[in-house]
């Protein structure tokens, strides 16, 4: 073996050598707060979750959908999202007893897990906006899947009658998971929307 074979294996070795002391980015890139998912989480989650502010003051809210695979066609289950959101004050108010870790998301939070047919359903009421702020009222929501071993994000569920949604807001959205804008529907004391989610959808560092 001649010296420059010799060198570009040695030199070889040391790449996988490298790599294989990288840590891999995750997936959906830094998710600041996605870590307070699993502060609480209950053992057993349902397709449907009842969240506290549907008792609270505010206007009442139901959001269902259906998480797709990659493809956009094949439905997903056993896919945990997480939502907290503010108050109808516009506060992300703690309750009595909470865990400290928590606090920073607010009382208002739970989890659902999708059926054998991908669909979820949220109860809960609409978020009011920060208060003296121009951000739009939104629900985060971060999301686990089986085969994923880190929480990422999604785009904020959003209120398409919302008037701090403006122009410049909706070309900000990164359609991530698929269009977080949700177009309501009122019966009575209720609002209705769908907001159906893509996996892997604009999401960083996802597997193909």
């Amino acid at each position: 073996m001649n010296r420059v074979a010799r060198l570009g294996i040695a030199l070889l070795l040391q790449l996988l050598i490298a790599g294989a002391g990288r840590t891999a980015a995750p997936v959906g890139g830094r998710c600041d707060g996605c870590e307070i998912m699993f502060v609480g989480m209950p053992a057993n989650i349902a397709s449907t979750d009842t969240s506290p502010g549907w008792t609270e003051k505010g206007q009442k809210l139901l959001v269902t959908g259906v998480v797709y695979e990659r493809d956009g066609r094949t439905p997903a289950a056993d896919v945990v999202l997480y939502d907290w959101q503010t108050d109808s004050s516009g506060y992300y108010s703690p309750s009595a007893g909470m865990d400290d870790k928590a606090k920073r998301h607010g009382h208002i939070r739970g989890w659902v897990r999708t059926d054998a047919s991908g669909r979820y359903a949220i109860r809960t009421i609409r978020p009011a906006p920060y208060p003296n702020a121009t951000i739009p009222a939104h629900i985060h929501v971060s999301i686990r899947e089986p085969k994923i071993e880190n929480a990422y994000y999604i785009d904020d569920f959003v209120f398409d009658d919302d008037l701090l949604l403006t122009p410049h807001h909706r070309t900000r959205l990164e359609n991530r998971g698929g269009s977080g804008i949700l177009i309501v529907s009122t019966s009575g004391d209720l609002q209705t929307a769908a907001r159906d989610i893509v996996l892997g959808l604009n999401i960083s560092n996802y597997p193909l």
